[in-house]
């Protein structure tokens, strides 16, 4: 399916306009949701009532927003009047600054678009790309976007234009405010933790080595559970020793680097017949029942949906 435009902006380099459309550059995988029920399996429902008579169940169409400037005390806003304060924005992202391309610290990352060129936006779209390319910048810029003005981060990559949405700097909470205790490591330490990290280091960040392992073991026990099985608690052993005090850190280090040479990331593998048994346990079968299958064979039936789900 094709890309949906969210808006289309123009991106202000000194005097030249370039003419954008604005995509969203992630979406949501989905997490696991659970759904409120009555004990006999029937959904239940929200719903609001008034502060000043619970009784009374107010429907939203005689919902209205308002602004407390008081105690207690509201500004009524119309539909209207919402929606000509989010379009008050300007269509504008305005380049305030050139700066490297890594002077911005990750923490005050938000959420990230593409910009795309618009008609007649190329010529002017590809060489904004080429030259902070070429010199190693980014751009600084200010955006209006529903109701908010935002400091954003405009980067090239070689397909193309990334905006990214920065935090203010009172959205971000300091280190500093946690009193850590500075301790300086022995010479030792420090080169036995350097080999450390040379033995497990890789060149790049390879995000599809990377998988929910913990939702897919979530969907094998909903699985399971949908074929006649309880859900058990599983331990976790390494979760015994999270306050655990490092008596001999030298040691630990020694040992960590004797596990062998460089440990590339491994692609998650899938659940393992013992692994769905280990969460899982047979449920006593009503008169009539089919009997349940097999362990091995109800293992492979409850992760083969999960199979298919990752291949999605």
């Amino acid at each position: 399916m094709a890309a949906r435009s969210l808006a289309s902006l123009s991106l202000g380099f000194g005097l030249v306009s370039i003419p954008v459309r604005l995509y969203s550059a992630t979406e949501s995988a989905g997490t696991v949701r659970f759904n409120l029920l009555t004990k006999d399996g029937a959904r239940v429902k929200q719903q609001y009532v008034s502060e000043k008579d619970p009784s009374v169940v107010v429907p939203r169409s005689e919902m209205v927003k308002g602004y407390e400037f008081e105690k207690d005390r509201y500004v009524l806003f119309e539909p209207a009047e919402l929606k000509s304060l989010e379009e008050g924005g300007s269509h504008l992202i305005d380049i305030v600054s050139f700066i490297p391309e890594k002077a911005v610290d990750p923490i005050y990352f938000d959420k990230a678009y593409f910009l795309a060129p618009d008609k007649r936006g190329g010529k002017p779209y590809n060489l904004l790309k080429a030259a902070m390319l070429e010199s190693g910048r980014c751009a600084l810029a200010r955006w209006v976007w529903k109701s908010k003005q935002y400091v954003v981060q405009v980067r090239a990559q070689d397909e193309g234009l990334v905006l990214q949405q920065l935090l203010y700097a009172d959205e971000v909470r300091s280190l500093k405010d946690l009193d850590i205790e500075q301790v300086t490591p022995s010479a030792p330490e420090l080169k036995l933790a350097l080999q450390l990290i040379d033995q497990i280091s890789a060149d790049t960040y390879e995000p599809t080595m990377f998988e929910d392992e913990e939702k897919k073991r979530i969907l094998a026990a909903i699985d399971a559970k949908i074929e006649g099985k309880q859900v058990v608690a599983v331990d976790h052993p390494e979760d015994t020793h999270g306050g655990a005090e490092v008596i001999d850190l030298t040691e630990m280090l020694r040992a960590s680097l004797s596990r062998g040479g460089r440990q590339p990331a491994k692609r998650p593998a899938k659940p393992s017949a013992a692994e769905v048994e280990e969460v899982v346990t047979p449920m006593a079968q009503p008169k009539g029942a089919k009997r349940a299958p097999k362990p091995a064979k109800a293992a492979e039936e409850a992760v083969a949906p999960v199979r298919a789900r990752a291949r999605k």
